[in-house]
């Protein structure tokens, strides 16, 4: 597990969740230039990987003309499975498989459900 200014990556990455969310209340506890960058940099650090349903789903919107964009970097750091435009607006797809679930149920894991509510707010994207 690596480390940077003493925290590891899996606790860079939640700080800089934490950042995100801070930074769009508008809140006034923010972090050191300095460690903002290394939780940035560890939170696009993961390689994206894509599923062969988030390929089915992709290509069933080439399929019908949509034009999908595949594993797009948002400016907020969150990567999108696909983007599209319908009526010149940009919508996010996420092909959300059972890891971004709790066990075997229905229930969203809280990085999927923050993802979720900070993508829109954040970038301005809607995502399906």
């Amino acid at each position: 597990v690596e480390k940077k200014d003493g925290f590891q990556n899996a606790a860079l990455f939640q700080l800089y969740q934490w950042h995100l969310w801070q930074k769009k209340e508008k809140s006034h506890a923010g972090l050191p230039q300095e460690l903002v960058d290394s939780c940035y940099d560890a939170f696009i650090s993961k390689d994206p990987t894509v599923s062969k349903l988030q390929g089915d789903v992709v290509a069933h919107l080439s399929s019908i003309g949509l034009d999908p964009k595949e594993e797009i970097l948002m400016g907020s750091g969150y990567r999108i499975d696909a983007l599209v435009q319908v009526n010149g607006k940009s919508i996010g797809v996420e092909v959300d498989g059972p890891s971004h679930f709790i066990g075997k149920g229905r229930s969203p894991m809280g990085s999927t459900i923050l993802k979720r509510r900070q993508v829109p707010s954040i970038d301005g994207v809607e995502l399906v």
